[in-house]
């Protein structure tokens, strides 16, 4: 099953969300189908075309948009008014804009923690979700990427990720990039947010991928930037855990598709959430890791968007 064919949008908007942030929203495919919002990862990472391709354009109406700070969205990389709350609070907004009873959520990594986070919150206006690679953003969530986890498996990219830091800082490099990206400028900047965005990168995939780690690189410093100020504050869910929520969404439909050598989100992440989730169908690939650009992610992606399309009555 191959991705759709590439589509253009048949709207593009910006949407004024405070006094700060406009964020930039694409409508494709079906203005009169089932919609859907895509909720891209990072957080900070922007949306790409290709995410448009998941989806039959006959049968959806295919929402997506850049988070504050991230893409096309502006101030790009801005931190002000930038937490969880508020981009669940976006949503809201973006739905009531477009005139949405109920969507679809479709998102992965970050963007599977956020399509959560709004679900718990708002669970009757949405009908579905397609998660991929889920993040529940604890504490050991991010020790295991950023204190020496996934380091045992790729320790040649973990020294590169270290080597910006002084030997004090290596037992914390979540903190150390924190203070040193926030107080640094120019050419400083751009070197620490690369070796940041490398070691994701490179743990993204199941075997090296140049076209994924130069999509990293591109988008390096808003990235890092804005992961970090996120990943500090434990992704702004200490007051509400992921998994202590789950009973809020417990009828709400969805398919989790997770990679089982994924090194940014191990995959016992999805596990634990759906043994709370009886509603939810948890589908591990064999031989991929995390990224959506993964052969064996992208194909269960498409069957899983197809799957959930049927769900709502109607053929994809």
């Amino acid at each position: 099953m191959p991705l759709y064919p590439e589509l253009q949008p048949f709207h593009q908007f910006r949407l004024a969300v405070d006094e700060v942030h406009s964020l930039y929203v694409e409508q494709c495919g079906n203005p009169r189908g089932q919609p859907v919002v895509v909720l891209h990862g990072g957080p900070g990472g922007g949306c790409s075309p290709a995410l448009r391709r998941f989806f039959n354009p006959d049968h959806w109406h295919i929402i997506l948009f850049d988070q504050r700070g991230a893409g096309r969205s502006t101030p790009r990389g801005c931190l002000v008014n930038n937490t969880t709350a508020d981009l669940r609070d976006d949503l809201e907004v973006l739905r009531q804009t477009l005139n949405i009873d109920r969507w679809y959520l479709f998102g992965g990594s970050w963007g599977a923690t956020l399509a959560l986070y709004y679900a718990q919150c708002f669970p009757a206006r949405v009908a579905g979700l397609v998660l991929r690679g889920v993040f529940l953003g604890r504490q050991q969530d991010l020790d295991w990427l950023y204190r020496g986890g996934a380091a045992r498996l790729q320790p040649q990219a973990w020294e590169a990720f270290l080597s910006p830091l002084d030997d004090s800082e290596h037992a914390d490099p979540l903190q150390a990039y924190y203070r040193r990206l926030h107080g640094a400028s120019g050419t400083d900047a751009e070197q620490l947010a690369g070796a940041w965005a490398q070691w994701e990168a490179v743990c993204s995939t199941l075997t090296p991928s140049p076209l994924v780690e130069r999509g990293f690189a591109a988008n390096s410093l808003p990235l890092a930037r804005i992961e970090t100020h996120y990943f500090v504050e434990h992704c702004f869910l200490q007051a509400h855990p992921l998994l202590d929520n789950m009973n809020r969404i417990s009828d709400v439909p969805g398919i989790v598709v997770h990679g089982r050598y994924d090194l940014v989100c191990p995959v016992e992440q999805s596990h634990q959430l759906c043994q709370r989730w009886p509603a939810a169908e948890l589908r591990v690939i064999p031989a991929a890791g995390h990224s959506v650009r993964e052969p064996g992610i992208e194909q269960a992606l498409l069957e899983a968007v197809a799957d959930m399309a049927r769900t709502g009555g109607t053929d994809p």
